[in-house]
Protein backbone atom coordinates (compact mmCIF):
# COMPACT_ATOMS: atom_id res chain seq x y z
CA UNK A 1 0.00 0.00 0.00
CA UNK A 2 1.08 3.32 1.08
CA UNK A 3 4.32 4.08 3.20
CA UNK A 4 4.36 3.61 6.73
CA UNK A 5 2.67 6.28 9.39
CA UNK A 6 0.88 8.24 6.57
CA UNK A 7 -2.65 8.49 6.54
CA UNK A 8 -4.36 7.26 3.82
CA UNK A 9 -6.61 8.78 1.47
CA UNK A 10 -9.79 7.25 0.78
CA UNK A 11 -8.75 6.56 -2.94
CA UNK A 12 -5.97 4.18 -1.18
CA UNK A 13 -8.24 2.50 0.82
CA UNK A 14 -10.81 1.57 -2.09
CA UNK A 15 -7.87 0.47 -3.96
CA UNK A 16 -6.38 -1.44 -0.92
CA UNK A 17 -10.26 -3.37 -0.73
CA UNK A 18 -10.90 -3.73 -3.86
CA UNK A 19 -13.84 -1.42 -4.08
CA UNK A 20 -15.45 1.53 -5.49
CA UNK A 21 -15.52 5.32 -3.87
CA UNK A 22 -19.28 4.63 -3.65
CA UNK A 23 -19.22 1.28 -2.16
CA UNK A 24 -16.85 3.58 0.58
CA UNK A 25 -19.44 6.25 1.21
CA UNK A 26 -22.73 3.69 1.38
CA UNK A 27 -20.00 2.37 4.41
CA UNK A 28 -19.12 5.51 5.50
CA UNK A 29 -23.11 6.56 5.68
CA UNK A 30 -24.11 2.88 7.36
CA UNK A 31 -21.47 3.91 9.82
CA UNK A 32 -19.22 0.33 8.41
CA UNK A 33 -16.45 2.63 7.42
CA UNK A 34 -12.87 2.55 9.34
CA UNK A 35 -13.02 5.68 10.97
CA UNK A 36 -12.00 8.97 9.03
CA UNK A 37 -11.37 12.66 9.79
CA UNK A 38 -11.79 15.53 7.73
CA UNK A 39 -9.00 18.44 6.68
CA UNK A 40 -9.63 21.54 6.73
CA UNK A 41 -9.92 21.59 2.98
CA UNK A 42 -12.72 19.15 3.03
CA UNK A 43 -10.62 16.00 1.97
CA UNK A 44 -11.29 13.01 4.32
CA UNK A 45 -8.04 10.84 5.72
CA UNK A 46 -8.07 7.20 7.83
CA UNK A 47 -5.27 7.08 10.04
CA UNK A 48 -3.21 3.53 9.47
CA UNK A 49 -3.08 2.68 12.56
CA UNK A 50 -7.02 3.06 12.57
CA UNK A 51 -7.54 1.02 9.37
CA UNK A 52 -5.42 -1.95 10.48
CA UNK A 53 -7.39 -1.80 13.59
CA UNK A 54 -10.45 -2.37 11.38
CA UNK A 55 -9.43 -4.65 8.87
CA UNK A 56 -8.28 -6.82 12.06
CA UNK A 57 -12.19 -6.36 13.91
CA UNK A 58 -13.53 -7.74 10.22
CA UNK A 59 -11.05 -10.73 10.24
CA UNK A 60 -12.07 -11.58 13.99
CA UNK A 61 -15.63 -11.40 13.46
CA UNK A 62 -15.07 -13.59 9.96
CA UNK A 63 -13.05 -16.17 12.12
Amino acid sequence: MTTRGRHLTIAEVCADLGISRSTFYDWRAKRKAPPCFKLPNGDLRIRRADYESWIALLEDEAA
